[in-house]
């Protein structure tokens, strides 16, 4: 675990941090790095995924979001930012670490970007800047893998409106930090954690049941990013998004959350993926969670297959990639 000091928060919460951490390993990673991105009300404890990367030949980083997991600290409203490029500090210190650290140890000189949910809203919007401000940087990028990347704004039509971006723009320019008047249901976070219906085991400080309420300024940041995705972007390295087959959204937990995505509407995963560059896989997964390596063993492992073939098609031997092939959507 590194953690890395960051400068002036923009949005005035100082001392502020990001926290890098990595699977220790000793061989040399032949096919590069990945750097893992994670979701709102989330942090890297998916050790699983890791272990995967690891026996593909990936050395794995994944980076805390400054607070957010091991980021936060008591004086930081949680997950908050008022921007998302405000993570463009911390995605960039993180690549150049994982490069050095790359040409030290003999690996293979490209890195794999993972984000899921936010940080599957993030990782493409860094990479478009990247692409057309600092393509030195955006060289190092071989890939990129979306988990249930959040794309769209779920919920009722009238909320996608331009009069409603406007005014939620609006409020979060005056009242930041203040809360949405709205609850989070507890039923995603009930199917993953062993407390309740789940097998995982993960820090509910970290990653309450319940989630951390949302702030009007970090939805507007969220609602900026959705719209210029819905515009285009170019991210330059083929892309994998991921999604479950179906969205069943529940207020308190029943067993239909464990086969479906119950935090994000999957047509809208679905119609805007293609839109993330000119090289997109995007794919269904039947009966995955939200984050579908979180899921039940059948869809979890068709995952992760999915993965390992388009790695071996696209990232391990980048030499065959055809980077202004047309976008590809497997739905």
């Amino acid at each position: 675990m590194l953690t890395l000091p960051l400068g002036p928060d923009p949005d005035g919460e100082d001392p502020i941090s990001a926290t890098l951490v990595r699977r220790v390993d000793a061989a040399p990673a032949r096919n590069g790095a990945v750097l893992y991105v994670h979701g709102f009300t989330d942090y890297f404890f998916q050790t699983a995924l890791a272990e995967f990367f690891a026996d593909r030949g990936y050395a794995f980083y994944a980076l805390d979001l400054r607070k957010c997991g091991r980021s936060w600290t008591a004086h930081h409203t949680p997950h908050y930012v008022s921007d998302l490029a405000i993570y463009d500090e911390e995605l960039n210190a993180s690549l150049d670490i994982v490069t050095g650290d790359l040409a030290e140890t003999g690996g293979a000189d490209r890195v794999v970007v993972v984000g899921h949910s936010t940080g599957g809203l993030v990782t493409p919007l860094w990479l478009d800047r990247l692409r057309r401000t600092d393509p030195a940087r955006h060289a190092q990028v071989s890939g990129l893998l979306l988990n249930s990347p959040w794309l769209d704004l779920q919920g009722e039509a009238v909320l996608r409106t331009g009069a409603a971006a406007r005014a939620l723009a609006a409020v979060g320019r005056l009242r930041g930090t203040a809360p949405l008047p709205r609850d989070l249901s507890a039923s995603y976070g009930e199917s993953l954690h062993e407390s309740a219906h789940g097998e995982w085991s993960y820090d509910l400080e970290r990653k309450p049941l319940g989630g951390f309420g949302p702030r009007f300024g970090w939805l507007s940041a969220i609602r900026k990013g959705h719209l210029a995705v819905h515009a285009g972007l170019d991210v330059g390295v083929p892309v994998l998004s991921l999604r479950s087959d179906k969205t069943r959204f529940r207020k308190n937990y029943d067993v239909a959350v464990d086969t479906a995505d119950c935090v994000l509407d999957v047509n809208h995963i679905a119609r805007w993926s293609p839109f993330l560059g000119r090289h997109v896989l995007s794919v269904a997964i039947e009966d995955a969670r939200h984050d579908v390596f979180l899921s039940l063993r059948d869809p979890r492992e068709h995952a992760y297959a999915v993965v390992g073939d388009w790695l071996a098609a696209h990232v391990d031997r980048p030499a065959q990639i055809d980077r202004t092939a047309d976008v590809e959507a497997a739905r």
